[in-house]
């Protein structure tokens, strides 16, 4: 008999967690990577070599670098913000963290209180969003085109909240590979975010996790590059480029704030040996591994978009990102994305409904479908299975994938 602790428990919970019972068969959502492309070798050998030359450290909490976190691998990190990034910063405005998630936690846990004011991008990473609504606050929401945010409305809604009374605590925003759409804000943009935020004296909490898979390498520098007041946070992660499961991020800031986010930071310090391999890793391999990842993640989208012109054709719209892991598309109108997602589930389908990454009024038209973690084989039948389940449901595409290929 299983003790019963539904007495105990606070009436405030999310729902009960399911048993996981594995991937299913066409695993189209979350932040994975493609799992071949994880340099194995590479770490093995970088994980021998530190912990050989300085592996008893770990017998200290922070390794003799403090509480900001492995000293070697901030310094790898200034180095990298300047090159790709145009950020200019010291080891001492680094702090590594246990993934970005906890970045956002750390920063939304000093700033927010319920009942503040939160600009944000109208589709968005759905951490961020329901995050936020946990938290009681309220979102603004800023249309993003091909360019990214527009800062046209986002000028619009800072003045009419000016005239309300009303400062944000902040403005989010995702500007380089935009989780969902893929886009990339550009320069002329980033300056006017910055211009904005100044002149209204809001900060900016820029959210970079994706800005290293970009194919072609090149990107806009990043908001805090381009900001000199230090009203501008940023977060990166190690996610992405090298591996998910590592759970390595960091905050870059001015001390003040920075700071006081660490005193918030109660958990001892992030994990340790994750951040010595990657420190020992990243100096010697960090911009060639990357390069080869982006290689194999652009093969990858490709096989996607001509699996849906192929089975979805004009059914589906979406921009070919430049960079990312995961492609916006979005439906006819008929379609209901969110039902779609229960019915493809029961097909051994998983994809993103737009409902959990828009609160735009068309939000129940869009799809988001992660492309880094299938193979290609399975990007072209997952497709061709999905057109299937939602031809069946809703008519769309008008023919069916099996139909098509008859």
């Amino acid at each position: 008999m299983t003790f019963d602790f539904t007495p105990f428990l606070r009436t405030d919970l999310p729902n009960p967690a399911a048993p996981w019972n594995g991937f299913p068969e066409f695993n189209f959502v979350g932040g994975n990577n493609d799992e071949q492309s994880v340099p194995v070798a590479a770490l093995r050998q970088a994980a021998d070599a530190v912990l050989s030359r300085e592996g008893s450290t770990l017998g200290t909490y922070g390794l003799h670098s403090g509480p900001l976190g492995y000293r070697p691998l901030r310094d790898f990190l200034v180095g990298k913000l300047k090159r790709h990034a145009g950020i200019t910063c010291t080891a001492d405005n680094i702090l590594l963290t246990s993934g970005s998630l906890q970045a956002i936690d750390l920063i939304n846990g000093v700033l927010l209180s319920p009942g503040d004011t939160v600009i944000v991008e109208e589709s968005n990473y759905g951490g961020v969003l329901s995050r936020l609504a946990e938290r009681g606050v309220t979102m603004v929401t800023i249309p993003v085109d091909e360019d990214g945010m527009r800062t046209d409305i986002l000028e619009s809604e800072l003045s009419r909240l000016k005239t309300s009374g009303v400062t944000p605590k902040y403005i989010y925003s995702i500007p380089s590979i935009h989780n969902p759409t893929g886009t990339i804000l550009t320069e002329d943009r980033r300056r006017r975010v910055i211009a904005l935020a100044q002149q209204f004296a809001v900060p900016v909490f820029e959210d970079e996790c994706y800005s290293d898979l970009i194919w072609s390498g090149e990107r806009p520098p990043a908001l805090r590059a381009l900001d000199e007041s230090g009203l501008v946070i940023h977060v990166g992660s190690f996610s992405k480029s090298i591996a998910p499961a590592l759970r390595v991020g960091y905050i870059v800031a001015d001390w003040p704030i920075l700071a006081q986010i660490l005193a918030t930071k109660a958990d001892a310090g992030s994990g340790a040996l994750e951040q010595m391999v990657l420190a020992e890793f990243c100096t010697a391999h960090f911009d060639s591994h990357v390069a080869a990842l982006n290689r194999t993640l652009e093969a990858k989208l490709d096989t996607l978009i001509e699996a849906l012109n192929e089975n979805f054709g004009t059914a589906a719209d979406f921009q070919r990102p430049k960079g990312g892991i995961f492609l916006w598309v979005r439906l006819p109108e008929n379609v209901d994305t969110t039902r779609l997602a229960v019915v493809a589930a029961k097909a051994g389908i998983a994809v993103n409904p737009g409902a959990e990454w828009s609160l735009g009024s068309d939000a129940t038209r869009w799809i988001r479908i992660c492309f880094a973690s299938p193979t290609q084989e399975q990007l072209q039948a997952g497709i061709a299975r999905l057109a299937e389940v939602c031809h069946g449901e809703f008519g769309v595409p008008e023919v069916s994938a099996n139909v098509a290929r008859a």
